[in-house]
């Protein structure tokens, strides 16, 4: 009778069976749907090989609602990083650990992951055509809201704000907190400034975080869909709703090919956005764990 030897694996692969987890997760929720993305985008409604979901989607009408969610997610994302560094960098003053700075990081954490249609409805209580600030705003001052300012463009740069400006907030923090005291006393002790001390010390050292968290607003704005959706039903403004509105069109069933190629657009412009985000990561990793 003779004993088989234990099935022994090779040590590279007991070293990385901590990450199967994650690797199968990746490969099942973003590789998987990025190739599906792709594949329906080069695939014509017989299942041949067609370009013509690209062809549809190289025209002015879809170039323009890519620069719609381009430099509405640029200009929600400098607001939000402007905004939101100054209330990071002010709440990196109070000491770790005190009510104050527990409370508004518990606040804001919140409010970065609030949004969609509960959103939407939000603001529309607040500041919609009968809307609690919009009623006394017109009772008490005199002052007149646009009704149509929730469902304008105008109104949807508010709205992203909402929680681009928390979201930076939470991103940003832990930068602010790298800085140490002893750099702005050894900047005063050899007689600089303030203003100094910001532009060639702190100013370079939070530079790649900053830009780091800008590009990471803009991901955020960028894939937004249930919050604009719901405040602009009429009209595709913006990538996310052109691609449910393909999705959904009853007069031309075979448009998934196009909804597929503006996804696969967003796919680009995102993964662009993100290996410029995980650079700059890389970048300022180095001095915030020195």
């Amino acid at each position: 009778m003779t004993l088989t030897a234990p099935l022994r694996l090779p040590r590279a692969v007991l070293r990385t069976a901590g990450a199967w987890p994650f690797f199968a997760y990746t490969g099942l929720f973003l590789l998987l749907p990025t190739a599906l993305v792709v594949v329906g985008a080069l695939t014509g409604p017989d299942g041949a090989f067609s370009l013509d979901g690209i062809r549809a989607a190289l025209t002015p009408r879809t170039a323009q609602v890519f620069w719609t969610s381009v430099w509405l997610s640029a200009l929600t994302a400098a607001v939000g990083a402007v905004l939101g560094a100054v209330i990071a960098y002010a709440l990196s003053t109070a000491p770790d650990g005190s009510v104050t700075r527990r409370v508004v990081t518990a606040f804001v954490s919140v409010l970065a992951q609030f949004g969609g249609v509960m959103l939407a409805f939000a603001f529309v209580a607040v500041l919609g055509a009968n809307g609690l600030v919009t009623r006394l705003l017109r009772e008490q001052l005199d002052v007149a809201v646009s009704p149509g300012l929730l469902s304008s463009m105008t109104g949807l740069v508010l709205v992203y704000c909402y929680f681009q400006v928390p979201l930076m907030v939470v991103v940003f923090l832990p930068a602010v907190d790298g800085l140490r005291p002893q750099w702005r006393e050894a900047t005063t002790t050899m007689g600089g400034t303030t203003a100094q001390y910001w532009r060639r010390v702190a100013g370079p050292l939070l530079a790649p975080s900053f830009l780091g968290s800008f590009l990471l607003l803009f991901a955020n704005a960028f894939s937004a869909f249930a919050t604009a959706a719901a405040l602009i039903s009429q009209q595709t403004v913006i990538v996310p709703m052109a691609i449910e509105s393909a999705i959904r069109n009853e007069n031309n069933t075979g448009m998934d090919s196009y909804a597929q190629a503006l996804a696969l657009g967003m796919i680009a412009v995102v993964g662009v956005v993100m290996t410029l985000h995980a650079w700059l990561q890389r970048r300022s990793s180095g001095w915030a764990a020195a």
